[in-house]
This record gives C-alpha cells, structure tokens and sequence, in this order.
C-alpha cells in the first residue's frame, strides 16, 4: 500500500496565481518513510439509516427532527451519504486515494439501542464487523473513534455528559467495542474533540443544545475525562497483552496567537490555550496532572465572585488524577485555522460563561483569506506552532494528526482546497522535519461530502 510519503503539486502556483519566486511549489518534500496518510469520517455524519433495524435515536437524531430552525438548511443526517449501505463503494474510494488507513466513529447506539450493556444490536456488531472486514481485506488499516458526538439519546434523558454515572456506561460499551472488535482494530480513539461537543452542546447550539455556557460544559469535559481514564486503564488491564492495540484522544486544536507584542495579550494568549487544549491535555499528558493551575485558579476566584458556593469546574478525586494521567498512547490533533487573541477586562456578571472566565477576546485577521465556513480562516502558519506548542509542553508526545481539511462550496472547482492542502502539508513536513515534533501519520477531513452539524448540507 502507498504511503504517499513524498508529494509535489507543481500546478498550484499558476493555479492561485502565486509567483514562482514567492514560494517554490515544484520542490518536491518527502516525509518519513513509515509517515502515514489517511481520510476521516463520523458515524451521524455520513451513515445515515438512522432508524434501521433496531439502532436507538441519538441525539443529533432528536436535535436534527425537533429543532430544524437551528440546521443552516433545515436538513437531518437520516440518510447524509447513505455509507451504511454503500460501504462498499466507500471503501474502494479510499483504495483509488491510496491511503493507508482509515479513520470512522463507531454509533454507540447503532451497537447499544438503550445505551445500556443489557442490549446490544446484532445487526449493529455485523455492519462494522463486515466495513472492518472489507478495510483489511484492502489494506487499510481501520483507526476507530468511539465517541464523535452522537450520544443516544436515553442517556441524554438521564442528564448525559453532565451525569457521573456515564463514564461508567461508556466503560460497558467500550468493552463491548475492544471485545468484538479487538481483533481487527489495533488503533483506537475514545473521544473526538470534547471542547466541541461539551462548550457547543452542553454550553451552546449543537445537540443536545443545553446552553448552559460556563457550567454544563466543564461538567461534561469533567466526565469525559474520567471517562477516558477508566477505558485506558481497562483495557491495558484486560486487553492489550493479547490485542497490542493503542488508545488515545482526539482534540480540536486551532492555534491562539498574541494580538499583539503586550505582555497582557502574550499571557492572555497562553491562558486560552490552557482553557481550550489543557483542559483535556493536562490531566493527560502533563507530570502533575490535573486541571491547568492557570485555569483552576481563575474558574475557583470567578466562581467566587460571582457568588456560587463552590468552584464551577469540578475537582478530580487522588485517584482518578492517576488514573487519568498518562492514559493515552498518542494525542489526536484535529486542526483548522488559527484565532487571534486579544485581553480583556470583563464586567462579572451572575450568568457563567467560558468567555469570561478567560478574560479574552479571540478574533481573526480579516485580510487571512476564507473558505466557505467564516470560521475557517486558511492560516497555514499556525498549524506549525500548534505541534510545537504541544512537542514544548508535553515533551513531544506521539501525535496523530486526526482532522484537517477545508470547507467549500459544492462543486469540483478544487483550487481552494489544492492550495490549502499543500500549504498545510508543508507546515506539517517542517514541524516533522525540521523541528522534530513527533507526528507520524496526517489524517484529511473528509472522505466525502458529509451532514455537517449545524450547517447542514450547505
């Protein structure tokens, strides 16, 4: 199987009509040889078949019927690009790419209709069994997800992420996932992006759409947390001596750089960075772990002030900082785009929020040129000091990069995403080559076109 590990896009200075002189896009730049190339999906985003056979509603399902006025196009992902039945032809689309590895989400209620370990769905276990049969009879190796934001939906009614007793639940369906599809899975992720799904669904507008910014996301992220420590020391406990399998966490990291050269937005800059990445990297990867002291410390006084009896971001018990510290074998780094950030000083409201908690204002330069998404600025600078960022912080742990890729409009004319890809790739060569940070496979977002959330088909 092709690793693509060397590329060279020599059409695309006349394509985005940069000069020659600019940037030498004929140089041809090789990776690592064993560097690895794959694409992503997720499971709500492109399955579809949301009510077939005996698969439970999810809460993307219960979002998408209930509360159409909030999708961009008023669309659902009831069918998104039908993979549940064209699996098939999805993976022979990856054979054409070349690429040595795929990377989807497992449905936790295509598998667990209620939730709950009691049920499990026969017909569930067989469509994964069989996508993950026809990905190794083609070479490529299967990289699963388990959780990418489609909780079912009866756990949400018993308070979902902000409940205590999930970790517990998501340990009975990780287990179930290890031992059925141990075998043939040897990469795993437990979580995709928990800033994402715990301060947009539980703090804003994606499902479950708690909006309860500043409370209900730090309890979430709490839980997840505890959560991911639990599966990764079951499964060194129960499955790696005979798997040899490796489980880590995927994050959405968009870098934050400085509004300016003042000491007040440098520091401002690094607080964000504790709050959006060291939430979910420093209990993991850091030697103390726990909560980032900086984010702690300002949570613990803002909750003061503003007259809460005890801190909104919950503590971590002894036991559960050692078993959460060190629990994964590589980091997954989604990345997009890069934000500015700016210090400010807020008025203390009553009402939490995040926002004010970090004392920042994140904006984006408006001459960066735009993708089809406003909030995906093309910034390929910023995928470079993101990985040193984390090789600086965590003492270069293994990375995967999980996610990255560019939003356009529907059509073939690809010149956008040509330029944005090589550029992105170039960064990612120079922070692997030069700066030695410790990346070994690149993962593009997406396979194919996909529901995406809130912004529907648009």
């Amino acid at each position: 199987m092709c690793c693509l590990t060397c590329f060279v896009l020599t059409a695309v200075a006349t394509i985005v009509g940069v000069s020659r002189s600019e940037t030498d896009y004929t140089a041809k730049l090789c990776f690592p040889k064993q560097f690895q190339f794959g694409v992503a999906t997720a499971a709500y985003q492109i399955e579809g078949a949301w009510n077939i056979s005996d698969k439970g509603e999810n809460i993307w399902d219960r979002y998408t019927h209930q509360h159409s006025e909030i999708i961009f196009d008023h669309k659902t992902g009831d069918v998104a690009a039908d993979s549940y039945h064209l699996y098939k032809q999805d993976v022979q689309l990856l054979v054409e790419l070349g690429v040595s590895f795929y990377r989807f989400s497992i449905s936790w209620s295509r598998i667990l209709p209620d939730g709950l370990s009691n049920r499990v769905s026969e017909d569930g276990i067989r469509y994964y069994k069989e996508l993950i049969a026809e990905l190794n009879k083609n070479s490529i190796k299967p990289l699963v997800t388990m959780y990418h934001w489609d909780l079912p939906q009866s756990l949400q009614e018993l308070g979902g992420w902000t409940n205590p007793i999930i970790a517990d639940y998501f340990v009975d369906y990780a287990r179930i996932l290890f031992e059925v599809f141990g075998e043939s899975v040897n990469v795993w992720i437990t979580f995709n992006e928990p800033l994402s799904f715990c301060h947009d669904g539980y703090g804003g507008l994606d499902a479950p759409g708690d909006r309860s910014d500043g409370f209900e996301d730090y309890l979430c992220g709490h839980n997840v947390m505890r959560a991911h420590g639990k599966v990764y020391r079951m499964y060194q406990e129960e499955f790696a001596a005979k798997q040899k399998g490796f489980v880590g966490i995927t994050l959405d990291m968009a870098w934050m750089e400085p509004a300016s050269s003042a000491k007040e937005d440098q520091t401002t800059a690094e607080t964000v960075r504790q709050f959006q990445y060291g939430w979910f990297t420093h209990p993991i990867f850091s030697k103390q772990g726990d909560y980032p002291p900086v984010m702690r410390k300002r949570v613990d006084a803002m909750s003061k002030r503003q007259n809460f009896a005890r801190s909104r971001l919950p503590k971590f018990t002894a036991e559960e900082i050692n078993e959460i510290r060190g629990s994964a074998d590589f980091l997954g780094i989604n990345h997009y785009t890069t934000y500015l950030v700016k210090h400010v000083e807020t008025k203390i409201s009553l009402k939490p929020s995040m926002d004010t908690d970090m004392g920042a204002k994140l904006y984006q330069d408006p001459s960066w040129p735009v993708s089809n998404s406003s909030w995906l600025k093309i910034v390929p600078w910023g995928f470079r000091k993101i990985l040193n960022w984390v090789k600086q912080e965590y003492d270069n742990p293994l990375v995967i990069i999980t996610e990255n890729g560019v939003s356009l409009p529907p059509g073939l004319q690809d010149a956008t995403r040509v330029s944005y890809i090589n550029e992105y790739l170039r960064m990612l060569h120079a922070a692997v080559v030069q700066d030695r940070c410790n990346v070994i496979a690149y993962t593009h977002w997406s396979l194919m076109d996909n529901f995406e959330w809130t912004r529907g088909f648009s």
